[in-house]
């Protein structure tokens, strides 16, 4: 590997993590609810991160994003759920989570976008944490800025790719 290719790649890649964390304090920061924002980053990480593992191409991207929607709307149905489950007890949270987590695997097995179970796991998982950070925030809202910043980290998944492919076919 030459050092061109050795350095300028790492760099790319700093470049794209130092806009993203740019992006994340000066626009969405502020006007992604919940208000106060302290910025959200992480999930935008996350999602980058995903964006691998859907195979790096534009269609993993978009089951990503699908997987991330599905997750966070069984992550909604799951709290929904407690709801009617408080005599449970001890329980209350393990059989709703069971109940969705079934449904959503019977999803892996289909030839539609909806497929991609790694990001619905993600998206659900970065939903409960939300709701821990913002015990009394909209569900809606959290939603909402979930999927934002899933986007976003999944446009930046896309980009390392392409700006990646770029540059290794001008220095070959």
């Amino acid at each position: 590997m030459s050092l061109k290719k050795f350095v300028v790649i790492p760099l790319l890649i700093a470049v794209l993590a130092f806009c993203i964390q740019l992006i994340d304090q000066h626009l969405l920061g502020p006007i992604m609810p919940p208000k106060p924002n302290g910025g959200f980053c992480w999930i935008a990480f996350q999602a980058w991160a995903v964006y691998f593992f859907a195979g790096s191409t534009l269609q993993g991207g978009v089951k990503s994003l699908i997987g991330y929607a599905i997750g966070i709307g069984g992550a909604i149905l799951i709290l929904t759920l407690c709801t009617y489950t408080d005599p449970l007890g001890f329980f209350n949270v393990a059989v709703p989570v069971a109940v969705v987590a079934c449904a959503l695997i019977f999803l892996e097995r289909t030839p539609w976008w909806s497929s991609f179970i790694p990001a619905m796991f993600v998206g659900a998982g970065a939903f409960f944490g939300f709701t821990n950070i913002f015990p009394n925030g909209s569900l809606g809202e959290l939603a909402l800025t979930e999927f934002v910043y899933c986007a976003l980290g999944l446009f930046f998944g896309f980009m390392t790719v392409a700006l990646r492919t770029a540059y290794e076919k001008r220095i070959k």
